[in-house]
């Protein structure tokens, strides 16, 4: 693992497709630690397990369902969080939290169910180290052309329901985007002086330049 900031560490990449990659990510809390997202990685439990375990695992949607869940939970008695649409799929783990509402969860987390890319999407945001995390899944990706691409997959996304999604994250105040799979360099991306509603904006271009297949 990797650490990014102080209460903030990084899995190694993981590449299921040419060009596109993963990581996840432990973020260390007083209330116990939180991992997003998923890793199928055995070594990476090990590090997990010096820096506290894992109290709590929440997964962006549905791509993110492997064996490595039930790892986590055997190893780590962690509670699991999927929103409610994707929780079907889980099938070889208890599903501790189904959710479908936006609310605060653990050391001020807020859960936001954002649909679109699958039916039971969802992204995180957090303060962690004095600044605010939006971990967006595959809802909202920087692409290697270092354009923002909204995650929409024909046969796999609603394209009405994903507009609707970005619309209500384009009010949101992030400081830093951390998506699960990524196209360019890395997952972890700093906003800096450009404003995130910009960024949503150009994602949501690009999703209505694209028109749907008869």
């Amino acid at each position: 693992m990797h650490q990014i900031v102080p209460n903030l560490w990084e899995t190694e990449t993981l590449s299921p497709f040419p060009g596109l990659n993963t990581h996840a990510y432990l973020w260390t809390t007083p209330e116990g630690n939180v991992l997003f997202y998923n890793t199928t990685l055995p070594e990476e439990f090990d590090k997990m397990a010096e820096l506290g375990g894992v109290a709590h695992h929440y997964l962006s949607h549905r791509d993110e369902i492997a064996s490595s869940l039930s790892t986590v939970r055997s190893r780590f008695d962690a509670k699991l969080h999927i929103h409610k649409a994707d929780a079907v799929m889980v099938t070889d783990t208890p599903v501790d939290d189904a959710f479908d509402t936006r609310h605060t969860a653990i050391a001020g987390l807020e859960v936001i169910p954002t649909p679109g890319h699958t039916p039971g999407s969802a992204c995180y945001l957090a303060t962690i180290d004095g600044k605010r995390y939006l971990f967006t899944g595959d809802t909202l990706v920087l692409g290697d052309n270092g354009k923002w691409w909204a995650g929409y997959i024909e046969g796999h996304s609603d394209r009405d329901t994903l507009l609707a999604t970005l619309d209500a994250l384009a009010q949101l105040t992030p400081d830093v985007i951390v998506s699960s799979a990524f196209m360019s360099d890395k997952g972890v991306i700093e906003l800096g002086d450009r404003p995130w509603s910009e960024c949503v904006a150009e994602a949501r271009s690009g999703l209505l330049a694209d028109p749907p297949k008869e």
